[in-house]
């Protein structure tokens, strides 16, 4: 039998009962509801406006330098110190270009800079060192006569001779105002290059042979 298939009645009779169209089949399952349509061209459209707006945003970033590693008042800028990132700018915002980040290297930093924020041209200064009229001088200081508070470029301290080890207090002691220009910390003693006029860096100097120099760290209020 090629046309159905019978079944029994209660009577025990066969009736054909015809077979469902494979083709009709076929097309029952290809049908699909205006609502699905609808919701994908929905998730397609939002998919192309996700696309638009991501390439929208980087295309209008811009490359800057930013701070790596802190980088305190005084010291001299290296490429290790800075590194460049893209963001979107506010206009008013200064910012230094970061093709301009080679520029920067081998200059001073015009205030502490802090490691992960952007770097402004007012930030760096090409100040020479020393200037006309001034010069820098070394000056090794034993640990206990330096304070424990970081002592920073651009910092005024005065610098007083001491009495020689088991001396008597000098009534007098030789003492100079000075802008510390450079921190380097050793095992047994902290050097400080400090900024005087010329004129008194010949008796500091001399002073600082000795030995015998505590340092005196003057207010930071400007």
């Amino acid at each position: 039998m090629t046309t159905g298939q019978r079944t029994k009645t209660a009577g025990g009779d066969a009736t054909p009962r015809p077979m469902a169209s494979p083709v009709a089949v076929g097309r029952n399952k290809l049908r699909r509801s205006p609502l699905a349509f609808l919701i994908g061209a929905v998730v397609f459209a939002a998919g192309l406006l996700g696309a638009w707006w991501m390439w929208a945003s980087s295309a209008n970033d811009t490359e800057v330098v930013s701070v790596t590693m802190g980088i305190e008042r005084g010291q001299i800028i290296t490429a290790d110190d800075l590194s460049t990132v893209r963001i979107g700018l506010d206009q008013a915002l200064r910012t230094v270009p970061g093709s301009d980040l080679q520029t920067l290297v081998g200059k001073r930093a015009a205030a502490d800079m802090l490691a992960g924020t952007l770097v402004s041209p007012d930030g760096v200064t090409e100040a020479l060192l020393p200037p006309t009229g001034m010069s820098v001088v070394a000056v090794p200081i034993d640990a206990g006569l330096v304070p424990s508070v970081p002592i920073l470029a651009g910092d005024t301290v005065r610098l007083v001779q001491t009495p020689s080890t088991g001396g008597e207090l000098v009534p007098s002691p030789v003492t100079v105002t000075a802008e510390v220009v450079n921190v380097t910390e050793y095992d047994q003693a902290t050097v400080v290059d400090v900024l005087v006029p010329s004129d008194k860096a010949g008796g500091l100097a001399a002073l600082a042979a000795t030995g015998r120099v505590a340092l005196v760290l003057d207010s930071r209020a400007r």
